[in-house]
């Protein structure tokens, strides 16, 4: 069975409470409704900012010495901020370009050098 840290559960009880709010207060976007589409995936960049925020708060913590597996939160940061710039792209496009085909990187889960 693994061990879950303190700091583990309180940040998967944020981002679940985040994402949980998010999906009721984003009403869904209208067909044709720029105006509200725009207002909606710029709350989606508050959001992100906010998650990013708080996953920055949990890496500054230290570590449990010992554990196998931890958080990879400088990943996890990459991938915001690529979620973000697509949508800032989207929002205020510089130019027409085709679109970049790099996946997010996903796998948050590590396992500490110690177990290697």
């Amino acid at each position: 069975m693994a061990h879950h840290s303190s700091r583990n559960i309180l940040w998967h009880r944020a981002i679940a409470v985040l994402l949980a709010v998010s999906a009721l207060t984003i009403e869904p976007v209208l067909a044709g409704d720029g105006a509200t589409e725009h207002a909606q995936l710029a709350a989606l960049i508050r959001q992100l900012d906010m998650i990013d925020r708080l996953a920055e708060h949990s890496a500054s913590l230290p570590r449990q010495d010992g554990s196998r597996y931890y958080f990879d939160y400088e990943r996890l940061h990459k991938d915001i901020e690529r979620i973000r710039q697509g949508v800032r792209d989207y929002l205020v496009p510089e130019r027409a370009q085709p679109r970049d085909p790099v996946e997010l990187l996903g796998q948050y889960r590590q396992t500490s050098e110690a177990y290697q």
